[in-house]
C-alpha cells in the first residue's frame, strides 16, 4: 500500500511529506511517496493532490506533465481510491475557478471558486492564519475531530459548492468560508492539514485509515 503526494511542481512539499509519512507510521498506512510519475500515481493506494499559488498557473502545472492528470483520474475516478486535495489542490476539483480569468476545474464536485468577500471590510484578503472548524456534515474524516477545532489557512478565493451537502465544513470569516469539500471517495481541505497541528495530523490519520 502507497501513498502517492502528487508532485507537478507547484511548491515545497516537504512538510505534507514529513507530515503524511508520521501518520503512516502511527497507523501502519504503509510507504508514502512524492512522485510526478503518472504509473506509480495509477497504482496507488491513496492519492494526495496539493497545491500553493493561483487556481490557473496550478491547473496548467498539473496539464503540462503529460499522463498525471490522466493517472490521477483514472486511479480515483475510475479505480475509486480514497482522494485529498489541499489548498489549491482542493480547488480544482471544482467546476471552474474564476481567479484572474475563468479557469475550469476537474468538476469532480460542481461548484466555483470565486474570490472571498467578507461582510466586514475590514477583514483583510488573504484570509491566513488560524480558524475555528464548523462541521456541517459528519464524516470518517472527522473522527476525532469537532466544531471548534482550528486549522491553518492561507488563501483569497473558496469553494462555493452547488450542493450543500457537498460542504463538509466551513469557517466564519464575517461570513461562511468554505473548509472542507467532499463526496464517494473524494476530500479537500482549504487549509493546510500540514500545518494545522494536532486537527491537521488527526486528518491526515484519518484519510490515511479511511475505506470508502
Amino acid at each position: 500500500m502507497t501513498t502517492v503526494i502528487v508532485d507537478y511542481e507547484s511548491g515545497n512539499l516537504h512538510s505534507a511529506e514529513k507530515a503524511f509519512q508520521r501518520m503512516a507510521a502511527e497507523t501502519g498506512a504503509g510507504a508514502v511517496a512524492v512522485t510526478s510519475d503518472p504509473d506509480t500515481v495509477r497504482k496507488a493506494a491513496r492519492v494526495v493532490l496539493p497545491g500553493d499559488g493561483a487556481f490557473p498557473a496550478c491547473q496548467k502545472e498539473l496539464y503540462d506533465h503529460r499522463g498525471l492528470f490522466e493517472a490521477i483520474e483514472e486511479a480515483v475516478i475510475t479505480g475509486g481510491r480514497p482522494f485529498m486535495g489541499i489548498c489549491i489542490g482542493m480547488q480544482m476539483m471544482a467546476t471552474r475557478g474564476l481567479e484572474y480569468t475563468e479557469t475550469p476545474g476537474f468538476d469532480w464536485i460542481p461548484g466555483t471558486v470565486a474570490a472571498i468577500s467578507p461582510s466586514d471590510p475590514s477583514l483583510k484578503i488573504p484570509h491566513m492564519g488560524w480558524n475555528d472548524l464548523v462541521i456541517d456534515h459528519p464524516h470518517p474524516i472527522f473522527e476525532g475531530i469537532e466544531t471548534g477545532h482550528h486549522a491553518y489557512f492561507v488563501h483569497s478565493y473558496q469553494f462555493e459548492v452547488a450542493d450543500p451537502a457537498h460542504r463538509l465544513a466551513h469557517c466564519d470569516y464575517a461570513g461562511d468560508v468554505t473548509a472542507v469539500v467532499g463526496r464517494d471517495n473524494i476530500v479537500g481541505t482549504q487549509f493546510h492539514p500540514e500545518k494545522s497541528q494536532s486537527t491537521g495530523l488527526r486528518m491526515i490519520a484519518n484519510f490515511l485509515r479511511w475505506a470508502p
